[in-house]
């Protein structure tokens, strides 16, 4: 580890508190505008940085970490999901990845129940109606959607946010039920009043919705794929508040314009920013630009947490949230 203040390079705009803090702490060079950074001004900052602070936008692959510099020590990944780092390149490189887990559990719940509403209850529709003007007055047939009281909600990854999830539909009086690697404790089960399906077929089945809160891995990439999106009833509605990535995204399109699946409610895109065009024309999908997380108070916890992490390296010790390949 270099002596002296670290030199830190920050790829995105990050809350002012949280800049001016690593200013206090660190040789650090923030980034003025507000746009990823290229390729080649990635590589450039980490042939110069001992920490190079990176967001989900900025794909750190073995390629890049092939032109790392010596000083590259630490990656402090600013945000939770790290499937954007190749972390064991890094780590057969000497260099360890830390993330920032937990801070916006709370956030992206809220986000995925206001995305069940969104569907369920035709939110945006009748945003639109008002907007622009169109609205007749009131009628007993229009706009109808669907009580989610009573309904059966089928969570797919039942970690920190799926939780989180369960907690927010009990409380909408939704039956709960959930597919994760591993089954909860028993206490935690009868917390969340929560049914466990060892069969994701089985369990998606049988849902009214279904709610993604899985990470981004091999193992879940197209998890939801063309075969499992078609054992959904017709009636069901699919929300995502995780990782584009876990859903054929072409498939669930094609199965929303044929009126296969009732609705969807996406946060999250398969190819980022590039949507497929035909999903922004379907009534019956709300679509939000990576909203989750997006609260001043989770912004300023996960800053708060990368900096815990590069000044617990620059003191000698393991970041306490340090990525090893066997956690992904």
């Amino acid at each position: 580890m270099p002596a002296g203040r670290l030199s830190v390079v920050v790829t995105r705009r990050l809350p002012e508190p949280v800049e001016t803090r690593m200013k206090e702490l660190f040789d650090v060079d923030l980034r003025d505008p507000d746009s990823p950074m290229s390729r080649e001004e990635l590589a450039e900052a980490m042939r110069r940085a001992d920490v190079l602070v990176p967001t989900i936008t900025d794909v750190v692959d073995a390629g890049l970490l092939a032109q790392a510099g010596d000083r590259l020590k630490l990656i402090a990944n600013y945000g939770a999901g790290v499937d954007h780092i190749d972390v064991a390149t890094a780590r057969q490189r000497g260099i360890l990845v830390s993330n920032t887990p937990g801070v916006v559990t709370e956030d992206t719940a809220d986000m995925t129940m206001a995305l069940i509403l969104g569907v369920t209850r035709r939110i945006p529709e009748g945003l639109a109606m008002m907007q622009s003007g169109d609205w007749p007055g009131w009628s007993p047939m229009a706009l109808l959607g669907g009580r989610i009281g009573g309904k059966r909600l089928g969570i797919l990854g039942m970690g920190r946010i799926g939780q989180a999830v369960a907690r927010r539909a009990r409380a909408f009086g939704m039956q709960i039920h959930y597919h994760n690697r591993r089954r909860l404790r028993p206490e935690v089960e009868a917390e969340l009043e929560a049914t466990w399906w060892e069969s994701l077929d089985q369990m998606i089945a049988r849902m009214d919705v279904v709610s993604i809160n899985c990470p981004h891995t091999p193992s879940t990439y197209h998890l939801m794929n063309a075969r499992r999106l078609k054992l959904l009833k017709p009636s069901a509605v699919i929300v995502n508040t995780s990782r584009g990535e876990v859903i054929d995204e072409n498939a669930l399109t094609r199965m929303l314009r044929a009126g296969e699946i009732a609705g969807a409610g996406l946060d999250v895109y398969e190819r980022g920013a590039e949507i497929n065009p035909r999903l922004r024309e379907l009534p019956n999908v709300v679509l939000l630009p990576h909203m989750g997380s997006a609260t001043i108070e989770g912004r300023i916890e996960m800053g708060e947490k990368v900096i815990i992490n590069i000044k617990t390296f620059a003191d000698g010790h393991r970041p306490p949230d340090q990525v090893v390949p066997a956690m992904l």
